[in-house]
């Protein structure tokens, strides 16, 4: 794993700063920066205090403007704050810059989501894949970072062992990239072989937003015990069980949670881990309709699922946590006949929205797992007729 000391250690304080830019609302971004504040969380550190400014870009050299930096630096000085998390990528010159303003470590959100990675990240496989995306990240912010390295000015003089050293440590983190996309090549080749050996079989994948209950639905599915936890990025490693329902087998795998703005290396570095998404026959897309933003969600994950060319297969929605929607939505005034006409309309809705491929359940309390378990052994059987149609495969 990359040498370096751990981004946050346990229970830092942070401060979080969101910016407003022109294609966005306010309340995109308060949003945006809920979910900043939970990986925060999910690293281990306390977020004390959110700072937000409008601007039609950001600041070149800050990021935000001159006023707000001293107005973040002021309440950091205040309050012994000592990390600054910011909702969008930094340049090196940038982390440089305000890191010098407010004396304390700066971070971004792609930062934040790297070592939320590579504290999670159990086998070779994801621990190679998380340390090329941290090599890819630091790459083109070296400059900005070493600044400190390089002499003051600029022309005749300027040019020193400064610089000599920034190239000297682009150079080993070239190599470092190159040797550990080498290493990830082996692997995946391992991998693809391991995939081709399962034969016959119908492949169902998992996907959906992080933290949406996709491990908790791998349980109930497969009877397996996988790490599920109320955090961002619980599941890194896919993890695939071979499953039989009524006779007709199948292969289920859980795979990784997307996030807003996942970083680019890092869908890169995990392409072998995706590729179980793009060579599915059957999508789960898991959706926590209990949370405020689960249409936003949604439609993340469907971009994603864009991005990786596996969005036309045949899939099913699987709207989880309905007993936490239920218990958002309704209050204990609601009278019988008003609570079912709420769900009926909701059922409706996204019924006629995904051509009946949809099924609600709580997976926590084993709401109409039934339901969900004869939803997917209906695609899996239609799937086996068509691919094998003189071939029989349920025994």
């Amino acid at each position: 794993m990359l040498d370096k000391t751990n981004i946050i250690q346990d229970r830092e304080t942070a401060v979080i700063i969101g910016v407003v830019q022109k294609d966005q609302t306010e309340q995109q971004v308060k949003d945006y920066l809920d979910e900043l504040a939970f990986l925060a969380e999910t690293a281990g550190a306390e977020t004390k205090k959110r700072f937000i400014q409008k601007l039609q870009h950001p600041d070149s050299r800050t990021f935000v403007g001159k006023g707000k930096l001293e107005e973040i630096r002021q309440y950091v000085v205040i309050h012994s704050i000592n990390l600054a998390i910011f909702d969008d990528e930094l340049s090196g010159a940038q982390i440089n810059n305000i890191q010098k303003e407010l004396k304390i470590k700066v971070i971004d959100r792609s930062d934040l989501i790297l070592d939320i990675f590579a504290r999670r990240a159990k086998t070779a496989q994801a621990r190679t894949q998380v340390e090329l995306a941290q090599y890819q990240y630091i790459l083109p912010r070296l400059r900005g970072m070493w600044s400190h390295l390089e002499r003051q000015g600029a022309g005749i003089g300027s040019r020193g062992p400064g610089e000599t050293e920034i190239e000297t440590d682009r150079r080993i983190v070239r190599d470092k990239i190159t040797l550990l996309r080498k290493k990830l090549a082996e692997i995946d080749k391992q991998a693809f072989t391991q995939r081709k050996d399962r034969g016959e079989f119908i492949r169902v994948a998992l996907v959906g937003y992080t933290n949406v209950g996709k491990s908790t639905i791998m349980n109930l599915l497969s009877k397996r015990d996988v790490f599920a936890e109320n955090k961002l990025f619980a599941t890194l490693d896919t993890t695939t069980s071979k499953v039989v329902f009524e006779n007709t087998p199948f292969l289920l795998s859980d795979t990784v949670g997307f996030i807003r703005k996942l970083p680019h290396h890092l869908v890169e570095s995990f392409k072998s881990t995706l590729d179980e998404v793009r060579e599915a026959d059957i999508l789960l897309h898991v959706v926590d309709i209990s949370h405020p933003n689960y249409e936003d969600q949604l439609a993340v994950v469907n971009k994603t699922l864009q991005e990786l060319k596996a969005y036309d297969k045949p899939a099913i929605t699987i709207f989880n946590k309905m007993d936490l929607y239920e218990a958002h939505t309704f209050d204990e005034w609601l009278s019988e006949e008003t609570r079912e006409e709420i769900l009926r309309d909701l059922y409706e809705r996204w019924n006629n929205e995904l051509n009946g491929n949809v099924v609600f359940v709580s997976a926590t309390e084993r709401r109409n797992v039934d339901g969900l378990r004869e939803t997917i052994l209906n695609k899996v059987k239609e799937l086996y007729s068509i691919r094998y149609p003189y071939k029989t495969m349920f025994y």
